[in-house]
């Protein structure tokens, strides 16, 4: 009598795939989620996150290919170690499921129908809470991190919390993560589409139990708090480097180098007086004394203003030259202030010497910059309107 392969044996093998079951003290739910996970492959990896219950005696008399350790890490840290583990066993892909119970290792075939004509991409089941049982925290924790996962990006998901995802875990071999709660989850998505790996929402079943059964490791005011501290990071990161770069480079890498500037600097569908203003406010916001928020605070008024955020990117990497500014600043303030005092012994400053300076240094600073931004929209507009009469 012949044995039949799990339902979706082939389309695992075909694509070098696995499920990655992350767990944790579910004892409850376990045992049912690896005997379905086993119907549809016999490619299933176990993360045991240092269970104290009878979990890894429960799951160990069936046919898995287990990684376990003693102490509890984080659902972050058991799915870094499920890439690891999944990479030398020679796997490209890794669908991670939850069990708690909450998933059906069976929609895993919906993932295989989006990655056929989407190779590479990170997919994202995307639940239905619209029925019984769906806790409210679920519903708002959804909408909160899709809220900002937007910010980060600028891209739109319906369902950046799910659980259930498969990973092209092939594309982050030399990535180093950084964080090993729940918040990894929100980690990996953003820094994935910061890498421009496609990543697409895939519609999946979803059980939630009543309450009384329901099984949860998120504690509600450390792993909320770990995960505002990881958004604003992101943030951070996000409009002083990410927004930055793709700005410059995107026209630079689909035009080539000569085109892609002559793009950015000679756009004809934009005035000369426009390319000149968003030269000399990029110039301004590099100088004014507002040090390390120039772009967090001048990309959002660029757009705001509808000037050219490229331009005004290039124009505001003035302030890579720090101490050649701070010394135009105090030196522009002192000229304001008529203080013939141009040195500072830093060994024996007063308090009052602290604010006479500060007080130089921001005016001074201030007064510079907008100088220099007129100074410099004046160059450019004269330039940029050469430019306009030549190309005419």
């Amino acid at each position: 009598m012949s044995i039949e392969p799990p339902i979706l044996e082939s389309f695992f093998e075909q694509y070098k795939a696995c499920i990655l079951l992350p767990t944790y003290n579910n004892h409850q739910t376990v045992v049912d989620v690896v005997k379905s996970a086993l119907e549809q492959t016999s490619h299933v990896i176990v993360v045991n996150d240092g269970s104290t219950d009878n979990t890894l005696e429960l799951i160990s008399q069936y046919p898995i290919q287990l990684v376990s350790y003693e102490h509890n890490q984080g659902k972050g840290n058991a799915l870094r170690e499920g890439f690891k583990y999944a990479l030398k066993q020679g796997y490209d892909y890794a669908i991670a499921i939850d069990t708690d119970g909450q998933h059906y290792p069976e929609d895993c075939i919906h993932f295989f129908e989006v990655l056929k004509e989407n190779l590479g991409a990170l997919l994202i089941g995307s639940r239905d809470l619209n029925h019984d049982n769906v806790p409210n925290k679920s519903t708002f924790g959804r909408s909160f991190s899709n809220f900002w996962f937007k910010i980060e990006t600028g891209k739109n998901l319906p369902d950046t919390q799910s659980g259930f995802r498969l990973y092209p875990i092939f594309k982050y071999k030399n990535s180093i993560f950084f964080t090993k709660k729940f918040e990894f989850e929100i980690e990996i998505i953003v820094r994935s589409a910061w890498k421009e790996i496609p990543i697409i929402s895939v519609p999946i079943k979803v059980f939630y139990p009543s309450k009384e059964e329901r099984i949860t490791h998120f504690r509600p005011f450390k792993d909320f708090f770990r995960i505002s501290v990881l958004n604003t990071i992101l943030v951070l990161i996000a409009y002083l480097y990410i927004k930055p770069r793709d700005l410059i480079l995107k026209p630079l890498r689909e035009k080539g180098f000569k085109n892609g500037l002559k793009e950015i600097l000679f756009d004809p569908l934009e005035s000369p007086i426009k390319r000149a203003a968003s030269v000399g406010f990029g110039i301004f916001m590099g100088i004014v004394p507002i040090w390390g928020f120039q772009l967090l605070i001048g990309i959002p008024l660029a757009i705001l203003m509808r000037l050219n955020k490229t331009l005004f990117i290039v124009a505001a990497n003035i302030s890579i030259f720090p101490p050649i500014i701070w010394a135009a600043s105090l030196a522009t303030g002192k000229l304001i202030y008529k203080n013939p005092n141009w040195k500072i012994d830093f060994k024996n400053i007063t308090w009052n010497e602290v604010i006479e300076t500060g007080k130089e240094f921001f005016v001074g600073g201030t007064v510079l910059a907008i100088v220099a931004g007129c100074l410099f929209f004046g160059i450019s507009y004269l330039l940029f309107s050469l430019k306009n009469k030549k190309g005419s």
